[in-house]
């Protein structure tokens, strides 16, 4: 091959490549039904996306609600002993534990709602040296009420929660 042979085939490369490249740059994608139809000119409408709610999610179940319980003296033997301070824990179903300390005893034990009524209830608690503890009382709040105790001895105390 002679070097004008070379120098024509390269020339004529370089011109189909460039034709080629130019007809290349003038193409575009048209979007066509399945049947073969185009779309109209101006573009497709598209829908916004259905707003979707999100999921209601539960709150967590209410922390326990812990409440200071004070013992004032309501008879002589009571009277004896003082004013005893304690502390009750209602865990908000109904149930509820306690603990004060009389003297060197502390009484711990566990107070319920009575059947039928939300507000009233009984508490019963052991002593650490064999006495024991039984209470009457109404709430007002899940941290406030009133009521009644007795210790095992005789003595009897007026019961206030909360505040």
């Amino acid at each position: 091959m002679s070097e004008i042979n070379v120098m024509l085939c390269r020339v004529a490369l370089s011109a189909a490549l460039l034709s080629t490249s130019i007809a290349v740059t003038g193409c575009y994608v048209v979007p066509v039904h399945q049947d073969g139809r185009s779309y109209p000119a101006g573009g497709v409408i598209v829908s916004p996306a259905p707003v979707v709610a999100a999921p209601l999610i539960a709150p967590p179940p209410a922390s326990p609600a812990v409440a200071n319980l004070r013992l004032y003296p309501s008879n002589d033997e009571a009277s004896r002993i003082g004013v005893v301070t304690g502390q009750v824990v209602n865990l908000l179903d109904g149930r509820g534990q306690f603990a004060v300390t009389v003297g060197a005893e502390t009484f711990t034990g566990e107070a319920t709602r009575s059947p039928g009524r939300s507000n009233s209830g009984v508490a019963s608690a052991a002593g650490s040296r064999g006495g024991f503890l039984t209470c009457q009382y109404t709430m007002s709040s899940p941290t406030q009420g009133v009521g009644t105790c007795s210790l095992s001895s005789g003595a009897a105390f007026r019961m206030h929660l909360g505040g």
